[in-house]
């Protein structure tokens, strides 16, 4: 019994190596239940967050669906409210009947509208190149009047080249005569010789400023201031006195064979000079006048003037005797051409042009009687 009681109390060794590791097995058994646990409660977690999204999901679905909704309402209202304004556009709309109607009467009036475009476009067509023409006489009436007043050449060419630009611009066989009297006159014109009528009158305007500067015939003897004799003065100083004394009596002429003239005082030489500057004045007048007598007869007069009371030997008298016979050779009129045969057959121009355009208006007068005397006969 006691041998069998120890060994009952006792534990072998093989008993006390296997309980360790009966304890073992429990121990490792423990970190699997948790990592399940915490693997499960991770997936509850995220069912419930799936939960939520499902949730706002929905929620948004059902919001947006409310939106949708409400623009599906506002638009069949819209709709609606245009098929009412379509149905009242259509029912204010003429008939197929009317409209063929107004069709009708849109055709005639354009029609009409045409025709009338073009009998304007016509009548201000005719009425352009009537202006024109009528501006083709006055050109040529001018022409005339500025050779007749004022025998202005060049202007004259260039009013009568005007008028035949006008007549050129027609391109009308017709006007073909009239035009080559204008042509004629434009040569006879430009083969006429310059006439400077107002450079004449400058220049003898300028002579005319010299006239104050002329010396008289004989020349003037200015006496020498007279010096106060002196008590000490010798013989040949009084000598000298007495012979200045005696030579404002005595004059010694070198050239006693021409001809004695008289001497000119002052009022005398202003008395010439007057008449020197008028001489000149009425040949401007006679150059801006076209008469060629009068500015010769003054041209004429003036040398006279010159030529009698003024010295010849004096430069300035002779510089002016030349410029006045220069001038005098100048003319101041030329033969001017007749511009009657040109105006005539502008004239005649248009009046063949007035007929033609005249004729054409009562053939389409008299055709519609005819038309009504056959309809009256059939």
């Amino acid at each position: 019994m006691s041998e069998t009681a120890p060994q009952i109390g006792e534990q072998s060794p093989q008993t006390q190596i296997d309980q360790p590791q009966v304890a073992a097995p429990k121990a490792r058994s423990n970190g699997p239940a948790w990592l399940a646990l915490l693997i499960g409660l991770a997936a509850l977690g995220a069912g419930g967050w799936s939960a939520w999204q499902l949730h706002q999901q929905q929620e948004q679905a059902t919001q947006q669906l409310a939106q949708f909704q409400q623009a599906g309402e506002a638009a069949q209202a819209r709709i609606k409210a245009s098929e009412e304004h379509v149905a009242k556009r259509l029912a204010g709309l003429p008939t197929a009947s009317e409209l063929a109607t107004q069709r009708d009467l849109l055709v005639s009036v354009q029609g009409e509208q045409q025709r009338l475009a073009q009998d304007l476009s016509g009548v201000l067509g005719k009425s352009r190149q009537d202006w024109r023409l009528a501006e083709a006489e006055h050109l040529l009436r001018l022409a005339m009047l500025r050779l007749s007043a004022l025998q202005d050449v060049d202007s004259a060419v260039a009013l009568v080249q005007g008028a035949e630009d006008i007549l050129r611009a027609q391109n009308d066989p017709q006007a073909f005569a009239a035009r080559g009297e204008l042509i004629k006159v434009l040569e006879a014109l430009r083969s006429l010789p310059q006439v400077d009528r107002s450079g004449l009158f400058l220049q003898l305007a300028a002579l005319r400023g010299q006239v104050a500067q002329l010396q008289m015939l004989a020349p003037e003897y200015i006496l020498p201031a007279e010096v106060p004799s002196s008590a000490n003065a010798s013989d040949s100083s009084r000598w000298d006195e007495l012979w200045q004394e005696l030579s404002r009596y005595v004059r010694i002429d070198l050239h006693a064979d021409q001809d004695v003239r008289p001497q000119l005082a002052g009022q005398s030489l202003a008395q010439v000079r007057l008449t020197l500057a008028l001489a000149l004045e009425q040949a401007q007048w006679g150059a801006l006048n076209g008469d060629q007598a009068v500015y010769r007869q003054a041209l004429t007069s003036a040398s006279e003037v010159l030529d009698s009371y003024f010295d010849r030997d004096n430069q300035a008298v002779q510089a002016m005797q030349k410029r006045i016979g220069e001038l005098s050779e100048q003319k101041v009129v030329a033969s001017m051409p007749k511009l009657d045969d040109a105006l005539s057959g502008l004239q005649a121009y248009l009046k063949r042009r007035e007929a033609a355009e005249l004729l054409p208006d009562a053939e389409a007068e008299h055709e519609p009687g005819i038309e009504a005397i056959e309809e009256d006969g059939q």
